[in-house]
């Protein structure tokens, strides 16, 4: 049950930055967007199932969201540079070395010899298959290619430390997955107001990116629910395997050229995912 549960967020943010770009709009109406969707989405799960909210869930929730902000506004903007289909799966490395190191360091996840050897090999799987499907076209201008590497690297490692902090609070102050939705929407929301509101972000591609923040809430509720049964080390990494729908979704429908070599590095790279999220499942305590 709980790891149909952590597969969500792979269903739902794998796509999530297809659609922000399909919506069309900048980095900043994109976030924006989707940071109101995810507020719309927060506030009828509330409404639903109305838990108690102390003053630890509300300051920890919101500190969480505006975290979330950072993560995501520089994931979009590092898209600008690097397309879709190169930069969900670098992100994706980032994250996976920070939160599994979070996870099992801290909060001493995988305790044993077998957990240990099988999740090590899963991110190993991961992370190779990432770099594979980033790997560049041998013909493209290396000063230029080398250069929007750079900077989207850059802004991917702010996006990461965003992250990071955004999945790890809850664990960490051991608060409910449905208790910190709602204070989470405000975080996020206000987050992004903050990041943005210098940009002009409220257009109508803002208005579209709206029911990406919804979809984005669906996935989040899926993560923070698996979260305290099967770990952050499993929960995260298994979510992260959505990868494969952002890689393939950016060349198929969204134009993102690749040669043939580039795309046997992709689909070996989506394999080494899916057989990495399939180890990180038997990690399970």
């Amino acid at each position: 049950m709980y790891l149909l549960l952590a597969l969500l967020p792979a269903v739902c943010w794998g796509s999530i930055v297809f659609f922000n770009t399909k919506l069309g709009g900048d980095a900043y109406s994109q976030v924006l967007g989707t940071a109101i969707g995810a507020l719309i989405f927060s506030i009828f799960l509330y409404v639903i199932s109305t838990p108690p909210l102390s003053p630890l869930i509300w300051i920890v929730g919101i500190i969480s969201g505006l975290f979330w902000s950072v993560g995501q506004s520089n994931q979009l903007r590092a898209v600008q540079y690097m397309g879709v289909s190169r930069t969900v799966p670098l992100s994706t490395g980032m994250q996976l070395i920070a939160t599994t190191l979070v996870g099992v360091i801290v909060f001493r996840e995988w305790t044993n010899l077998v957990t240990i050897l099988l999740g090590t090999a899963a991110i190993l799987c991961i992370i190779l298959g990432a770099v594979f499907t980033v790997i560049g076209d041998k013909n493209a201008p290396k000063q230029d290619k080398k250069s929007k590497m750079s900077r989207g690297t850059v802004i991917l490692l702010l996006s990461t430390l965003g992250y990071l902090i955004y999945v790890s609070l809850l664990r960490y102050f051991n608060i409910n997955g449905w208790a910190a939705v709602l204070p989470q929407g405000i975080g996020i929301t206000v987050g992004t107001l903050l990041l943005t509101f210098k940009h002009d972000p409220f257009n109508k591609y803002m208005t579209r990116n709206i029911l990406t923040g919804i979809w984005w809430g669906i996935g989040n509720l899926g993560l923070l629910l698996s979260l305290p049964h099967i770990g952050q080390a499993t929960s995260f990494s298994l979510s992260q395997t959505g990868i494969i729908i952002s890689t393939l979704g950016g060349i198929f429908f969204l134009g993102e050229k690749k040669s043939k070599r580039q795309m046997v590095f992709v689909i070996i790279g989506c394999c080494l995912i899916i057989a990495g999220g399939v180890m990180m499942g038997f990690t399970k305590r």
